[in-house]
């Protein structure tokens, strides 16, 4: 017997109700699982402990306001694992879940909502495509588990090592930056390991991977080194993805950890280049970093990952629809051309709404925490982008927040798990726009 989904679900609108829909189930559900009395070490978490360290996990970000490691009971962490895993798969894994329950995904409208939930320019052969993600996702989680293994069960013993190589593995890919390595030092994340080539190198492979977008691999798989037949959005994230690691990396080697020894030094380097984009492990204690150090990290936090990705923020595709289209704007170009292609303009439209909306809720975010909690602030900022990009990377001030801040930064996670646009079209008429019919009218501008 098909189950008819609700009207609500069923029009052009409906992906973009589907995906908070099922974030703000999956929230709730976890905060009731992390409330019960053996989730947690204290025989019960409250309300808000549970209900930010549920956000946190379902939306990848890794902002606690407990140490993972010593406040949760290894039922509390199994929670906080699924939670991670279906949180990085979230978009996928609901409209899948949606799609099947209400016709086992043969419509136009489901293959649709499954497109639009991973990116993908077409619905023809979405279901290969997600098998291969599904298939590609569980693999690189056994491998990084694999790997991590050694190092992890020498520092916690075979049953405990075995658990932190699974959960890091799950909560790297994911772009989570949850551990629960922290059992010598609260809110420690990979301190112990900096110095381990191991954990460290493996930790940012995930990281890349899964935060570089499921069409990315997929042009990967079909095209090998053959760039020119990438799509274009492939290029355009190899390529930022190539620039927001290589420029932060020699800027962290050759100032920011200048004196450091040769090898800490450039695996401090590498690792913080690489944990900023949404992932929020860390090695060192952000909270001594210099203030260039930390405006440079909150920018490659603001950016992020990929479109349709495990990774949240701005997205390496929109960052740089933006450059070349300001770009072309500069050689007083009618169209936006990238790689002798051109982008459409409402591409472009929406590239720009979402860095203008991310931006000010940015300065929003900073202006309060500033004058409500009396943070300095580059710190301020830095805390707002680590939520709003679900990263997790902190100064160490997201415990010591009041209420009404801690309620701010899960507002925040939300909405950077979900996306802006996301949100406004959900919230949106069913109707067509239309052409407009409205005089036109010059504006000056610079």
């Amino acid at each position: 017997m098909e189950l008819k989904l609700p009207k609500v679900f069923t029009h052009r609108n409906a992906g973009s109700r589907i995906i908070l829909t099922f974030f703000a189930a999956l929230i709730g559900v976890g905060t009731l699982l992390l409330m019960l009395p053996f989730a947690s070490e204290t025989g019960g978490a409250s309300l808000l402990d549970a209900l930010f360290t549920s956000t946190s996990a379902v939306c990848v970000t890794g902002l606690t306001v407990q140490d993972t490691a010593t406040f949760w009971t290894p039922f509390g962490k199994t929670v906080i694992l699924m939670l991670v895993q279906l949180g990085g798969l979230g978009v996928l894994t609901s409209v899948l879940f949606m799609s099947f329950l209400a016709d086992r995904g043969k419509s136009v409208v489901r293959r649709n909502l499954i497109k639009d939930a991973i990116s993908a320019p077409q619905i023809g052969g979405i279901f290969n495509l997600t098998r291969f993600i599904l298939t590609a996702t569980f693999a690189a989680e056994l491998i990084g588990a694999i790997a991590l293994l050694p190092a992890f069960t020498r520092a916690y013993g075979f049953i405990e090592g075995s658990a932190a190589a699974i959960f890091h593995s799950v909560s790297a890919f994911c772009n989570a930056g949850l551990d629960i390595l922290g059992n010598q030092e609260r809110f420690a994340s990979l301190a112990a390991f900096g110095g381990d080539a191991g954990v460290l190198l493996t930790t940012t492979a995930l990281v890349i991977v899964g935060g570089i977008g499921f069409l990315t691999w997929d042009d990967l798989r079909a095209h090998g080194l053959r760039i020119k037949r990438y799509r274009l959005q492939t290029k355009l994230v190899l390529l930022g993805t190539a620039v927001l690691l290589l420029v932060p990396f020699l800027y962290f080697f050759f100032i920011e950890f200048a004196r450091l020894p040769f090898g800490r030094r450039l695996l401090t380097s590498w690792f913080s280049a690489v944990t900023p984009r949404t992932a929020g492990f860390a090695t060192i204690d952000y909270g001594t970093m210099s203030d260039s150090g930390l405006l440079l990290t909150t920018v490659l936090m603001l950016f992020g990952g990929s479109s349709g990705s495990t990774a949240g923020g701005i997205k390496v595709t929109t960052l740089m629809v933006v450059i070349f289209s300001c770009a072309c704007v500069l050689q007083r170009r009618k169209e936006t051309v990238v790689f002798n292609r051109r982008i459409r303009n409402e591409v472009v439209r929406s590239a720009f709404a979402i860095f203008t909306i991310y931006v000010m809720l940015l300065f929003a975010g900073t202006i309060f925490l500033c004058s409500f909690e009396g943070l300095p602030l580059v710190g301020a900022m830095f805390e707002c982008a680590s939520a709003l990009a679900t990263v997790g990377l902190s100064t160490g001030i997201t415990p010591t927040l009041s209420v009404l801040s801690k309620l701010m930064l899960i507002a925040f996670m939300y909405f950077g798990r979900v996306g802006g646009l996301t949100l406004a079209y959900a919230v949106s008429s069913e109707g067509a726009s239309g052409v407009s019919k409205h005089a036109v009218e010059r504006v000056s501008i610079g």
